[in-house]
């Protein structure tokens, strides 16, 4: 059935409404005295107005159906804004003085000379800045819970509010059930809103003061300068630190405050040059509504900070708080669960884990489910934001998966015999610059010629061979150096793009400089047939891909082409020295493949991949499917060479996997704004995991 034309038009003008850009900020807010506070910035700044909800659940639904516009939230409310079902994004993020790197610590309040520690919290009296919001109720929850101090069994035991109900003798949660002991020693009504005294840092550190409870959760610069002498930190080794001692002694870092709208760049921009306009108004200040405080944003902040483009929620939290997050929520896989979804880049690596899924299913193992990106980017993007569990990258992606919270859980080992050692050394690459015999290219005269990559950012094929040109030349533009190249990532328009070949089509090509294995040059293999057909001058690859390319070996298009027609060049040496020399001609040690994933999927990931490997390895007798072999093509999810996986030992951070050699080498090019990956910008802002 047709509607009427005048009931389209005002569907079409109500749906307008909502989503195009107005020349107006509706900023929310949740109580009496943040409403006048509001009103007194419209006064001074006409292009705000004010939009009062109850909470701030009610504020971010207000915001998602376009009745408002903007509201600073804490990180629990920010994860919350980022669900699916509202879609928010942070764009503006409190910044709290120079020592705070765009975070703050979440600490354990308690009166000095009270007597006891964080072990002894059980059946004490605690105030928390509201129900899920990180500082006052996230963070030590999980603390407590990942120390052991508190039990939980999970939902299916009993809803983690009646654990702490039980752990703690009485509380003020404002937020919670108002007839439960969460509630009984709030002063007002218990609602998640300044119309509770003991609500948010002041309120929850106010409760303490008045001896409502013994210990607040807060952060860490919530206790007033004069005040600080009566007061002690809970440290997590049991132990008592002065309240200036949060660096020392905290219960987590966290990601500061930040102002979340909808996803529209207009309206991003709108409010960031409204709010950067203001004249003749304390943002930060309270102190003319007291007694509440941190009314619209924390009086404590020093200045606003623009977010990078394309910050989601999961993004900004980082893996870290995410998987805390989780696990209060109950969202964390658990030993039970029998599916592990891994992420493919591209269309051939998607066919082959759609391959290995049916297999496992039909070999009635853990289960593995699929999902696909186009880059290494978006996969990682995707584990974070628990739309995939795992996927297998290279040193230099390992590191801007660390710098996201991520952490390695298994590595590739290529020497079959250290597979059946537990505890055996990581396997490693040399990373090698190749060049076809008798080309006269050398490392000396590489200015100006052209160059292939495995892909931008990798680490074999990009940050060893930059990072020795910029010590060398001490200039970030690549281009300045480099004719031309191909390197599979690269942003649209760079020189390092103009020798990518895509999928071959001379038109409708959306495969060019893409990385993945959709553009012909993406990968160790690619990068060397670059070189192969001219594309190149030089090859930035490891020490054996010219082998596992050339007599007789590897896709069709290395058929005919020998490995003694290629040689390599040094940096520290003139001339040429054949392919076989790479442990005295080589950029650097770099190492292997690693898989990645969040921090409480990581044993479940090393689980799976152990039965996987038991099922579909090198070592086991299956015509089906292998996990390590991608013919006709090369690497796909796995690198072709790999034996086995490992265990990397449980507790190991990226920089722990990747070893300090290696981190200098990434450290020599932190200074390349340019080069720096988008998503390694983006988890970066802050220093918080």
């Amino acid at each position: 059935m047709k509607l009427p034309l005048s009931l389209l038009l005002l569907s079409y003008l109500a749906s307008a409404s909502l989503s195009s850009p107005t020349n107006q900020v509706r900023w929310c807010v949740k109580s009496e005295k943040e409403y006048r506070k509001c009103l007194d910035l419209v006064t001074k700044a006409p292009v705000f107005s004010c939009v009062s909800e109850l909470n701030s659940l009610a504020c971010i639904e207000a915001i998602n159906e376009g009745k408002a516009d903007a509201i600073t939230l804490d990180g629990g409310d920010i994860y919350t804004a980022g669900l699916e079902h509202y879609k928010l994004h942070p764009i503006i993020a409190e910044h709290y003085g120079d020592s705070s790197e765009g975070c703050y610590y979440a600490v354990a309040v308690v009166k000095k000379g009270s007597g006891f520690g964080i072990r002894d919290l059980r059946h004490k009296r605690s105030c928390h800045t509201g129900l899920r919001k990180s500082a006052g109720w996230d963070i030590p929850i999980g603390t407590l819970l990942q120390l052991g101090i508190m039990q939980w069994g999970g939902i299916d035991d009993s809803p983690i509010e009646y654990v702490v109900g039980e752990f703690f003798s009485s509380s003020c949660v404002p937020g919670a059930q108002r007839n439960s002991s969460l509630c009984r020693n709030c002063k007002g009504d218990c609602s998640r809103s300044h119309n509770e005294p003991y609500y948010d840092y002041g309120g929850a550190f106010q409760c303490l003061v008045d001896n409502a409870g013994d210990v607040a959760f807060v952060k860490h610069l919530t206790v007033p300068e004069e005040e600080k002498a009566k007061y002690e930190l809970l440290c997590k080794d049991n132990t008592r630190a002065a309240i200036d001692d949060y660096e020392k002694c905290n219960l987590a870092r966290v990601p500061a405050d930040a102002v979340v709208t909808r996803q529209d760049k207009d309206l991003a921009n709108l409010i960031w040059n409204s709010l950067m306009g203001v004249q003749g108004f304390e943002l930060f200040s309270s102190k003319a509504y007291a007694p509440d405080k941190n009314l619209m944003f924390k009086d404590y902040t020093k200045k606003l900070v623009r977010l990078p483009n394309n910050t989601d929620s999961f993004v900004y939290l980082g893996a870290q708080y995410m998987a805390i997050v989780r696990s209060l929520n109950n969202e964390f896989t658990t030993s039970k669960s029998k599916t592990m979804t891994w992420c493919a880049v591209g269309h051939e690596e998607t066919k082959k884990c759609d391959t290995w899924s049916l297999y496992s299913l039909a070999k009635n193992k853990d289960k593995i489910a699929c999902e696909s990106a186009s880059t290494v980017e978006e996969c990682l993007k995707m584990i974070m934001r628990k739309e995939a569990d795992a996927m297998a990258v290279d040193g230099g992606e390992v590191y801007v998966a660390g710098l996201c919270g991520l952490v390695p859980a298994m590595v590739e080992q290529y020497d079959e015999e250290k597979c059946s050692i537990p505890g055996a050394s990581d396997s490693s690459f040399y990373t090698v610059a190749v060049v076809r015999k008798g080309s006269g290219v050398t490392w000396a005269n590489l200015r100006q010629k052209k160059s292939c990559y495995p892909g931008y950012g990798r680490n074999v094929g990009w940050n060893m061979p930059m990072a020795i040109i910029h010590r060398e030349t001490g200039d970030c533009d690549f281009t300045k150096f480099f004719s031309s190249g191909c390197a599979p990532g690269a942003p649209a328009g760079s020189p390092f793009c103009s020798q990518c070949v895509g999928n071959g089509k001379p038109v409708d090509n959306p495969a060019w400089c893409k990385a993945s294995t959709e553009e012909f040059y993406y990968g160790y293999a690619g990068a060397f047939r670059c070189l192969v057909d001219g594309a190149g001058d030089v090859a930035f690859i490891k020490h054996t891909t010219v082998e596992e390319n050339t007599n007789g070996k590897g896709a069709d298009w290395t058929k005919d082409i020998q490995s003694s027609d290629y040689e390599l060049i040094c940096p520290e040496q003139s001339g040429s020295v054949p392919i076989t020399e790479f442990t005295s001609c080589r950029m650097g040690i770099t190492p292997a493949h690693a898989v990645v994933t969040r921090p409480e999927t990581r044993d479940d990931v090393v689980s799976v991949l152990l039965n996987q490997q038991g099922v579909f390895g090198r070592d086991v007798s299956n015509s089906f499917f292998t996990m390590f072999e991608s013919r006709p093509y090369k690497n796909l999810l796995f690198q072709d060479s790999t034996k086995c996986l490992q265990e990397i030992p449980k507790g190991t951070d990226f920089k722990g996997f990747l070893k300090i050699n290696y981190m200098d080498t990434i450290a020599s090019l932190s200074e390349c704004n340019d080069i720096i990956p988008d998503l390694e910008k983006l988890c970066t802002f802050h220093t918080c995991q």
